[in-house]
């Protein structure tokens, strides 16, 4: 892997400040049985964003470690989207706009992963 310098702005970032806020907004309001569920995509949606600034700003392996919590964070908040979703306690459509987010994240961190195969 290699240690290529950290860039100023990292788009994958950005779309995972997007996602995250929207994943937010969308649980705020669940009711109190499946709270856990809310507070613990809301801990994934924003590792996914934090881990991508700061993997971002490191370098060798500590930076690819940071990238791959990210998309193992990523790959979390789908699963949490859906399961809020699935008991009817957010909108689905709106978990499906965030999800899809996340996936486009996990796909920019897939190529940060493995540049030589994209």
């Amino acid at each position: 892997m290699q240690d290529s310098k950290p860039t100023k702005q990292l788009i994958a970032h950005e779309v995972a400040l997007a996602a995250a806020g929207m994943t937010l907004a969308l649980v705020r309001r669940v009711p109190a049985p499946f709270r856990s569920l809310a507070d613990q995509v809301i801990r994934a949606a924003s590792s996914v964003a934090a881990n991508l600034n700061e993997g971002n700003g490191r370098f060798g392996r500590d930076r690819f470690n940071h990238w791959r919590i990210a998309y193992g964070s990523a790959k979390e908040v789908d699963t949490f989207l859906r399961l809020l979703s699935g008991a009817g306690v957010v909108d689905s459509t709106q978990a499906k706009r965030a999800a899809d987010l996340f996936d486009e994240v996990r796909a920019m961190t897939w190529r940060l992963l493995h540049p030589k195969e994209s």
